[in-house]
């Protein structure tokens, strides 16, 4: 199907907008390569069960999603210079993991809300360079999460050696969407329609600026609706550096950026006229070589913060952090393990409990080819749907297969 493939984020889909699985589909097909248009693919697939407590103790459910997406060249198909277009689609089938452990932030991100059964034109895009590999802007249907607060962002230097794949395995949803903004913040599988603006005077530093349609902080599922210009617009902005430190060439990258949602929004019995916040993140390898048999194992680490102003979103402050380890064990290079925590304090106007906290700890197996197998164990002692809701114990094997 394809060549073996380094770790992977939890949810690739969710991690970056340019390509979609490994490009295997648009091959067999007959497309080319130097045609510059690339079809793949992704299967996402799990079962889940409270092992014990939250509010559906011994409750099971399953879900998959299926992405197929294309991308163009537009520059090595027809000449066009810096321009790009990229499509999405997605078929989504699940049921209520996250309700079923009591969870509010989510401890499974490949469910969001209802429905959970859903076909939906995920991205429909136009990118085109001004200065080239400068200063881009896409134009669509996006992801913003690809561009903002994206903590899994793969650290890519001149020598593939040194690469950070995808920081973390980690299933949970504040790892793709800060906890802070989630309720107002677009992603999988509620899409923006909008403007995204990059700006790279130079490989370690950017400057992102995003403008859209806001109307998920209105509870519109916009996966499942045309674009709506209202009013309601989510602006944001961010900043980030990348670096290496040490003899042994560490690389490292940090972000930080603002967020304000626009129009009036309610929740909990609370109405509040626009709102908006900050978050930060980053990530460090810290050790390289811990295994003997492969060149490139190593350890890193991750943290996120995030806080608002809001009174209606469901968490105000979300802190987060982790490491993994790659290729730990055996002459296995893609393999990857790695731990978590996150902690969400929780609008008092919403919720009764103050907080949740979430560990959460997977070992990510290279099967064959672009297939992966991820047990995941999450435990979170204070759920927060409820205050009387005792722990939860969870466990989720995840399927993974990129084509």
């Amino acid at each position: 199907m394809a060549q073996a493939s380094p770790a992977v984020s939890g949810n690739p889909a969710a991690t970056d907008y340019s390509i979609v699985g490994t490009g295997w589909l648009g091959r067999t097909l007959g497309l080319k390569d130097e045609w510059g248009v690339r079809l793949g693919g992704l299967w996402l697939a799990d079962t889940n069960l409270v092992a014990a407590g939250g509010a559906v103790p011994g409750g099971w459910t399953n879900n998959q999603a299926l992405f197929v997406g294309l991308h163009v060249d537009a520059n090595k198909l027809v000449d066009w210079k810096g321009a790009a277009f990229g499509v999405q689609f997605l078929q989504f089938n699940g049921g209520e993991t996250n309700e079923q452990a009591g969870s509010v932030a989510g401890y499974n991100s490949i469910v969001g809300l209802k429905p959970f059964n859903r076909t939906e034109l995920l991205e429909a895009w136009y990118l085109q360079d001004m200065i080239k590999d400068v200063l881009s802007m896409r134009i669509g249907r996006v992801l913003p999460t690809y561009d903002f607060g994206n903590v899994l962002r793969p650290v890519a230097l001149a020598d593939p050696n040194q690469n950070i794949p995808a920081v973390s395995g980690l299933l949970w949803t504040p790892i793709f969407v800060n906890g802070a903004m989630i309720g107002a913040m677009m992603g999988y599988y509620n899409p923006a329609n909008g403007v995204t603006v990059n700006f790279s005077p130079s490989k370690s530093f950017y400057v992102n600026l995003g403008v859209y349609d806001g109307n998920r902080a209105i509870n519109v599922q916009t996966g499942l609706n045309p674009p709506i210009f209202n009013g309601y617009r989510f602006n944001i902005g961010e900043i980030g550096i990348n670096w290496v430190l040490g003899d042994g060439n560490h690389p490292g990258q940090f972000g930080i950026g603002l967020w304000r949602q626009t129009g009036i929004l309610s929740g909990g019995g609370t109405t509040e006229d626009g709102t908006g916040g900050f978050y930060l993140f980053g990530s460090q390898r810290v050790v390289r070589g811990i295994n003997p048999k492969v060149d490139h194992s190593s350890i890193s680490v991750f943290y996120q913060f995030g806080a608002n102003a809001s009174q209606t979103l469901p968490i105000t402050q979300y802190y987060g952090a982790g490491l993994t380890a790659f290729s730990p064990f055996f002459d296995r290079p893609s393999d990857s393990m790695g731990a978590g925590f996150g902690l969400s304090r929780l609008n008092q106007n919403i919720f009764q409990r103050p907080s949740e906290l979430m560990f959460q700890a997977y070992y990510q197996a290279h099967v064959i080819s672009s297939i992966f197998l991820q047990p995941t164990v999450t435990y979170i002692p204070t759920p927060g749907a409820s205050p009387t809701l005792p722990g939860t114990l969870t466990t989720t094997l995840r399927l993974t297969l990129l084509f």
